[in-house]
């Protein structure tokens, strides 16, 4: 019998795909929890204060929820300066301006990685359910490149992580007006970690962002002209098509099916996905950086946003890597992202 031999690019593919779902599914802690609209979380949101339902339902309600919060996006995401900033150790620590049910959440913490000198800084936005010490090693490289790190643990991370839970399933979840106040939040201390660095005489300061931190770091910069240099480590569209599709959040796509379908999820996450603010988006250096074989941030998306920094002439580089999400993390992947990532902003802030 003849043997067909399958193409090497193939086998490389399928053994990183396996390579990938070994990694994602070492986690056997994910839960499935029950769709909610949860529009008790939008009653202090700014584009809610002269809106009311008026019994329209919650489909309609968040939808021009939605259009109202991209229209007015500079308030959406404004805050209120939080005025106790504290060094504790290595820590930088304040009140978020986003106030929330869980007491432990409402803290913002922040690791600090100083350099010996210089007036450059970023802050790092880890992935989601990411755990210290991760990203400590991509700061203490920045930080002897002469560029100080502020490592910004993300809403309902960390120490920020609600009692009973050992994931940090209020970041991104079924509940969808949850899913939006946490990113907002993570928007907002953002902007506050920056105003930290500039009070304590940085004048050039970028952010790096890794899969939600990436998100996350697309909102603050479109909304901060004080950013001025960006990395987004994984980048994608829209929110929703990122939980509807990628590998790493079946469990919550189970919860939403049935009750959503994906153009419909969409539209309710549509004032926290980058493509809503891409025309705020300028005057920004930034790099992409995304992988070949990703199934959480699934190519086709990573692909449409380099299409769309194309569309809007933006100042950027792009790094397309051979490997996945997850295999990123992984030797010898990481250290090639770290080069990436530190020598871009070496070059660049």
């Amino acid at each position: 019998m003849k043997r067909i031999l399958r193409p090497v690019a193939g086998r490389y593919r399928d053994w990183m795909h396996r390579w990938e779902n070994e990694l994602c599914f070492r986690a056997t802690d994910r839960v499935s929890r029950p769709f909610e609209f949860g529009l008790e979380w939008s009653r202090d949101w700014p584009v809610t204060r002269e809106f009311e339902p008026n019994g329209s339902g919650p489909i309609s309600y968040l939808t021009e929820l939605n259009r109202r919060a991209i229209e007015r996006s500079p308030e959406f995401f404004d805050y209120d300066r939080p005025r106790d900033f504290r060094r504790n150790g290595e820590w930088v620590e304040f009140t978020s301006p986003v106030r929330t049910p869980h007491i432990e959440n409402n803290t913002a913490r922040a690791k600090w990685f100083p350099a010996r000198a210089g007036r450059k800084a970023v802050v790092v936005l880890p992935h989601w359910n990411s755990k210290l010490p991760q990203h400590n090693a991509l700061c203490e490289g920045l930080r002897r490149l002469g560029i100080s790190a502020l490592r910004l643990s993300l809403p309902y991370h960390d120490a920020r992580t609600p009692e009973g839970l050992s994931r940090a399933d209020f970041a991104v979840s079924s509940n969808i007006c949850r899913t939006i106040d946490a990113t907002r939040q993570a928007v907002i201390d953002t902007r506050c970690a920056v105003d930290w660095l500039v009070e304590q005489g940085f004048e050039s300061v970028g952010l790096v962002g890794t899969s939600l931190g990436s998100c996350y770091a697309f909102l603050a910069s479109a909304h901060d002209p004080r950013i001025r240099v960006n990395v987004f480590n994984h980048c994608s569209m829209y929110f929703a098509d990122v939980v509807w599709e990628g590998l790493s959040t079946r469990h919550i796509r189970e919860s939403l099916e049935g009750e959503l379908d994906l153009p419909t999820l969409r539209r309710l996450w549509l004032c926290i996905s980058p493509p809503s603010y891409w025309p705020l988006f300028a005057s920004k250096r930034s790099k992409f950086i995304y992988t070949r074989y990703d199934t959480t941030f699934p190519v086709h998306l990573s692909e449409q946003v380099i299409a769309g920094a194309r569309r809007h002439n933006w100042d950027h580089d792009v790094a397309v890597l051979p490997c996945g999400h997850y295999t990123m993390g992984e030797f010898p992947f990481k250290y090639i992202t770290g080069y990436q990532i530190c020598a871009f902003l070496k070059r660049e802030l």
